[in-house]
């Protein structure tokens, strides 16, 4: 006698009904708006109801979304973050931080970015606000913030003024000061500046504080502007250094660390040693600063102190404030500056 055929399991594979808030009202022999308030932990449920609810929760094994839960209390477990470049070091630390911030507070991070273009930032924000977020953490475009959308989601602007919202940033100009007067003290006069672009007022702020700090000694730099790029800061420092020795500027302080890598590659191709020859400064103290040879003297933003009130604030931690709030840059001294002989 032959054996029995072994069964075709491919023919009846059985799939698991996903729960829904229905089973679990009709398990518990109430109304789904019942459910939806213990889920919500409304406090008109009743004690003995909640308990009713939550043993058919507990049996169902029922899993509510984010996004449900949302929707019943107009809010997410979720913090937007909107920032305009993930190349730049800046904005990739400090996406970084907001995200393990959050995650330590029970938040996650959905975020969006809007390659600078304030197009691109208000269908970012729209599509961020139909998934019912807690709060907005907004990097501005540097050319003007977008318009056009209204919330009452918490929202705050880090780095970048973003009109009607608290700004959360470091002090710019008085960061960019520290570069000046770190220079003026090593013995510099004929110094130089690479500013970011004209119309975009980090970069003026930043210029603003690193000339007043000068003129206060009597001092006026050449200045230069571009982006706040590598390649600027290679194409402006080669126009400041390829000249004579005594007619080139003695120390170059840029308005960011990108800039200051890339005039120190131009310093290199010119056979100009750091510090040797010209000491830079650059802003921001990215991770690649404390890397390069020599590392690079620069300003220091408190990104994790930034993230952190950004998150306190847009998850209700700490109620928004009325005023900006402008924390304070710090100076690191490394081995790109020296002083003049």
């Amino acid at each position: 006698m032959s054996a029995p055929d072994a069964p075709d399991r491919t023919k009846h594979k059985t799939h698991a009904k996903v729960v829904n808030i229905k089973d679990v009202a009709a398990r518990a022999n109430v109304s789904v708006g019942t459910v939806s308030r213990v889920l919500a932990n409304n406090e008109t449920v009743g004690t003995a109801l909640r308990e009713k609810v939550t043993e058919a929760i507990r049996e169902l094994n029922f899993r509510p979304s984010g996004v449900a839960r949302g929707l019943r209390r107009s809010r997410t477990d979720m913090i937007g973050l909107v920032i305009p470049d993930i190349t730049n070091p800046f904005f990739a630390e400090l996406a970084k931080h907001v995200e393990a911030i959050a995650s330590r507070s029970g938040f996650s991070v959905l975020l969006s970015i809007t390659n600078e273009d304030p197009r691109i930032e208000l269908n970012q924000i729209e599509s961020l606000l139909k998934s019912y977020p807690t709060g907005l953490i907004v990097v501005p475009t540097q050319f003007g913030a977008s318009e056009g959308w209204k919330s009452n989601v918490a929202t705050v602007a880090v780095d970048r003024r973003f009109a009607g919202y608290p700004l959360i940033s470091v002090d710019h100009a008085a960061g960019a000061g520290l570069a000046a007067r770190h220079l003026l003290a090593l013995g510099h006069r004929r110094i130089a500046y690479i500013a970011g672009p004209p119309e975009a007022p980090v970069s003026r702020e930043r210029r603003n504080g690193f000339v007043d700090a000068l003129a206060a000694e009597g001092v006026t730099p050449e200045i230069l502007e571009g982006y706040f790029d590598y390649a600027s800061g290679e194409t402006l420092g080669r126009m400041l250094l390829d000249r004579a020795p005594g007619e080139r500027p003695t120390a170059i302080a840029t308005a960011s660390d990108q800039q200051a890598i890339g005039l120190m590659r131009a310093a290199n191709d010119l056979d100009l040693k750091v510090p040797q020859d010209i000491s830079v400064v650059g802003f921001d103290d990215i991770p690649l600063a404390e890397l390069i040879t020599p590392r690079l003297t620069t300003i220091r933003q408190p990104v994790e102190q930034i993230a952190a009130r950004a998150v306190a604030l847009t998850t209700g931690t700490s109620p928004l404030p009325i005023d900006d709030e402008l924390l304070e840059a710090s100076l690191v001294v490394r081995n790109s500056t020296a002083a003049r002989d």
